[in-house]
């Protein structure tokens, strides 16, 4: 499972990039996805590199970021007792699970698949630039979520 965070705005944005931002619901800096890791996730992916950046997330942390920054339709957050009583699954932790091992889907829930974070706290290194060269953009593998973490 990868967490896809958009990085740059809207300017100036080709409009093929601008619809595969749109099928990721990527609409606004600073929100993330969960995608799953598969051929068609890929192309997108690489397609809007120059506008996101990703990498694969670990169970621990997407705990972190549904406890803190998951909303259900209608705009309160997601807690243990909502998961509960919606779900198989006790707590937000093992929702967590069930989410990376492709068990469940967050629509499943009523949860927004979007999550609207803070920009990151001292900044991001530079916006035009890949990681690769010192930059934010593109796929970062395990440091997204370092990233994520200054952002919720």
């Amino acid at each position: 499972m990868y967490l896809v965070i958009r990085v740059r705005g809207t300017t100036g944005v080709i409009k093929n990039i601008a619809d595969t931002l749109d099928m990721l619901r990527l609409n606004r800096i600073n929100h993330a996805v969960l995608v799953k890791e598969n051929s068609s996730y890929e192309g997108m992916l690489q397609k809007a590199k120059d506008y996101i950046t990703w990498g694969e997330i670990t169970p621990e942390v997407l705990t972190k970021i549904i406890a803190k920054r998951g909303r259900i339709v209608g705009g309160s957050l997601v807690t243990d007792e909502y998961v509960a009583e919606n779900s198989d699954y006790d707590s937000i932790e093992k929702l967590a699970y069930g989410l990376i091992n492709s068990e469940i889907k967050l629509a499943d829930l009523n949860i927004k698949p979007v999550f609207r974070f803070h920009p990151p706290r001292k900044g991001y290194e530079n916006i035009r630039l890949s990681v690769k060269e010192g930059g934010s953009l593109g796929y970062r593998a395990d440091d997204i979520e370092n990233l994520a973490l200054k952002m919720i």
